[in-house]
């Protein structure tokens, strides 16, 4: 790590200008949450392995910002080289630049990895002390990180009709209509998510998410693909050609966005196919929206000039291609798209969430059992001490990891398994305060009858993908952490049970989730709910349910998922979290205020909730009345995915409470 930093305070020094801090993002060129292992270059610098996060390294210093999901895994990751920054407690990057570094002071960043908003924002910091944000023509860190690893040629694959529910014509043509309404020549997409779920392929570039590393950018007469083309096949090929879609090199999207901005580069399409009958649609839509009210055409001033691209995702790079006064600057119109899932999508997810939640039940069938035999625990339904056994051998141990593999192999058994969407967050005791914890094989902690466990997991399969949280106790819970427990699940069942109107968004609904536990004076430093991807990333927006001010930005909508997470960690004790998936839908309400309509949330996550951690004289009639629905919906649900040994445990497990 020593070595590392001060290779690279080298080459700042001998950059043009030198550098007086250096910014390492967490993103690679998509502005990707989750990165290949090859663009794990913040990972690389600070030896801190979350998933968000950025470092700062100035001529004296090193500094790691992250947010409150990973304060302690942070803390246990960094050397006493670096310094953790608190987001949310600790001045952000860009006030601590504008306020710690000199005067004049250049900050190098690869354009590629930073996105338009961020670089502006960051600009508009260092306009006071003139400070600049310099481009830095090669990464820093490729240049210094002599291990790293190769670019994977992973194959492109087509997503069927059956499971996508809608054509790619279809969507090209509804985005054509939106550039001609936005006045726009064309659009660039760099989100791998949004160029998947447009053009429908899929790939395994990124490690959890099923999305190819490319880019596409869409004019009104023509769509590209920006992708290494030893990664498509002959199928591949054939089906972008029928939808008119060009296949380029995937480094010829900065030369090509400089030929979009001059409105030259439709002059390079050759795909054939039904892109005549997508292009005579849109300009047809093109020339209605261009007619005055007399059925004239408009001024010359209304053509479309304009290159639209998505500030929050697009990168510097691409944007510095560009010419800023014909630029729009809003989000991608596939954002709400893509969260607005089609009946189809819907239908995948809700069967998804049927096999998955029948690979988790025999997944605490099997834990609950080994649990008894290797540690002597009292198991899943009794509250009693561990009979402590003799040490077995290292084999028959259990661990953080080695469950997390079997539960794994449930999953795998499943129809249309395609691999987890996400690293299991399997963990034990105090390991379960860390909120997006990750455990190593050669550092994680064995299970222990006496804690509680935590497994937040999921996974992708064709139709859908999943996410789901449930923490249980194979032995005697204190009474505090019953408390805990029961307000977690109070909150889960308040969020879950809401009905709003149309127009309300997930900043105003988060309150519900965390009342139970402010009540005793608790809380949980991460946002409630995040959007789910169809077959796609296991985190989607544009939507969240969150305290943060961005959840104020888009409101919930019919069609559209999201997940209901709230949770409660003691730092070194235990932590608590349940989670499941919602589907928004139209509520059928008694009255109708405001002609607003009102929407509702339909639970798809079938797996039960631990009634031994459960204190029931701290919930509601009402909320026991819906424990005890949802228990017997799981046990009609999931039974025809379960063996007969399974099936009584299940059936045990969701047995009615009361009072």
């Amino acid at each position: 790590m020593e070595d590392t930093l001060s290779a690279l305070r080298s080459l700042m020094s001998s950059h043009s200008p030198s550098l007086d801090a250096l910014v390492v993002p967490s993103e690679d060129y998509h502005q990707s949450e989750y990165v290949s292992a090859r663009d794990k270059r913040r990972e690389f610098v600070s030896g801190f392995s979350g998933s968000a996060g950025l470092a700062l390294i100035t001529t004296k210093e090193a500094l790691l910002w992250t947010d409150g999901r990973y304060f302690l895994q942070a803390e246990q990751q960094l050397s006493d080289q670096w310094k953790l920054m608190r987001i949310g407690e600790d001045p952000a990057v860009d006030v601590w630049m504008a306020d710690n570094l000199p005067k004049d002071a250049s900050i190098g960043v690869d354009p590629w990895c930073i996105s338009v908003d961020t670089a502006q924002r960051w600009e508009r910091a260092f306009a006071e002390k003139h400070q600049k944000l310099v481009q830095t023509t090669k990464n820093l860190v490729d240049e210094v990180w002599a291990k790293r690893p190769p670019e994977q040629i992973n194959a492109v694959i087509v997503h069927p009709l059956e499971f996508a529910g809608r054509s790619v014509a279809d969507k090209l043509q509804d985005l054509r209509k939106r550039l001609a309404q936005e006045r726009a020549r064309g659009i660039i997409f760099t989100a791998l998510d949004e160029v998947a779920w447009l053009y429908n392929i899929r790939g395994s570039d990124v490690a959890y998410c099923p999305v190819v590393h490319a880019f596409a950018i869409v004019t009104t007469n023509s769509a590209f693909l920006y992708v290494n083309k030893e990664k498509v096949s002959v199928e591949v090929k054939t089906h972008l050609e029928e939808n008119g879609i060009g296949i380029r090199d995937y480094t010829a999207v900065s030369s090509d966005a400089a030929l979009l901005a001059t409105d030259e580069l439709d002059a390079l399409s050759t795909a054939k196919g039904s892109l005549a009958a997508v292009t005579k649609e849109a300009e047809k839509t093109h020339n209605e929206l261009n007619k005055g009210v007399n059925g004239e055409h408009l001024a010359e001033e209304h053509s479309n000039d304009f290159v639209w691209v998505d500030p929050g995702t697009c990168c510097y790079a691409l944007y510095s291609k560009l010419n800023s006064q014909t630029v729009i600057l809003q989000q991608s119109p596939l954002a709400l798209a893509k969260a607005l899932k089609n009946p189809v999508e819907l239908d995948g997810l809700r069967k998804a969430h049927v096999r998955d939640g029948a690979a988790v039940v025999q997944y605490l069938v099997w834990l609950d059992k080994k649990m008894q035999e290797i540690y002597g625990a009292s198991g899943y339904f009794l509250e009693g001490n561990s009979v402590k056994k003799e040490k077995g051998s290292e084999s028959l141990k259990l661990t953080e990891v080695t469950a997390s593999d079997k539960l794994e192999g449930f999953r795998a058994s499943k129809e249309h398994f395609r691999g987890l969407s996400f690293p299991t967050i399997s963990s034990v005791g105090s390991n379960a305060a860390i909120i997006h914890y990750s455990p190593q094989a050669e550092t994680c902690a064995e299970l222990d009858p006496d804690k509680i466990y935590l497994v937040d997991s999921g996974a992708q399969y064709l139709d859908g993908t999943t996410d789901i949280t449930r923490t249980v106790h194979f032995g005697k819970p204190s009474a505090h952490e019953k408390a805990c427990y029961t307000a977690v699940l109070k909150g889960h069942i308040a969020l879950g049970n809401a009905r709003f109107p149309n127009g309300t968004n997930g900043h105003a609904l988060d309150i519900l989730a965390r009342v139970p536990l402010w009540k005793d004076g608790l809380d949980y430093r991460h946002g409630t709910g995040h959007g789910i991807g169809s077959y796609l990333n296991v985190h989607e927006g544009p939507h969240l349910i969150s305290f943060r001010p961005q959840a104020r930005n888009v409101p919930l909508q019919s069609s559209m998922t999201v997940t209901d997470e709230p949770g409660y960690y003691e730092d070194g004790n235990f932590g608590i979290r349940l989670e499941n998936v919602l589907i928004v839908n139209e509520a059928d309400t008694k009255f109708n205020f405001g002609d607003k309509g009102y929407l509702s949330f339909e639970h798809i996550t079938w797996a039960p909730y631990q009634t031994k951690l459960i204190d029931l004289n701290l919930l509601m009639p009402d909320e026991i009345s819906w424990l005890n629905s949802y228990h017997s919906k799981c046990r009609d649900i999931l039974a025809p995915y379960l063996d007969v040994a399974e099936n009584a445990w299940l059936q045990k497990a969701t047995e009615p409470v009361a009072v």
